[in-house]
């Protein structure tokens, strides 16, 4: 399977979830402790079920409010509660619109350079000329370059 139709079939199942992420967001207290206390689980029970001693449990809550919990222990964490972890890094916006703005910043770079040579030779390009060539530059940078696209420029 080519990159492009990677993307794109990833595209398809991470579409979803960016339009609901903003009511995901994760609760002041953390996932745990949320879904703990709404399924009326004590701290002393849910240490039983992950067979740590109480104060673990408290530390944990803690660490995912910090960031410092590990997958592997969400995932623990929530099959004690008969849940499912769920993970994923969704993009902001589409992938193919993230490639295009990334290709964009590339070829105004390359066009700044491309029209300076131009103009030190007196064949400076018009605005129609420049958006011209810019689209075409973006073009072959997202079929051609791709892998050099991140590259710091």
């Amino acid at each position: 399977m080519n990159m492009e139709n990677a993307r794109k079939q990833l595209e398809r199942r991470l579409s979803p979830l960016r339009k609901i992420e903003s009511e995901l967001a994760t609760p002041p207290r953390g996932w745990i402790k949320a879904i703990r206390e709404a399924l009326n689980m004590s701290a002393v029970q849910m240490a039983k079920r992950l067979g740590v001693v109480r104060s673990r449990i408290n530390a944990l809550e803690k660490s995912e409010v910090t960031g410092n919990v590990t997958i592997k222990t969400m995932r623990e964490a929530a099959e004690a509660m008969n849940c499912r972890f769920v993970y994923a890094i969704v993009p902001v916006k589409p992938m193919d619109e993230i490639l295009r703005d990334r290709a964009k910043i590339v070829a105004k770079e390359r066009l700044q350079f491309i029209d300076h040579t131009m103009r030190l030779e007196d064949q400076a390009m018009d605005e129609g000329d420049r958006k011209q060539q810019a689209d075409r530059i973006i073009d072959e940078i997202i079929e051609k370059e791709a892998r050099r696209l991140w590259n710091e420029t």
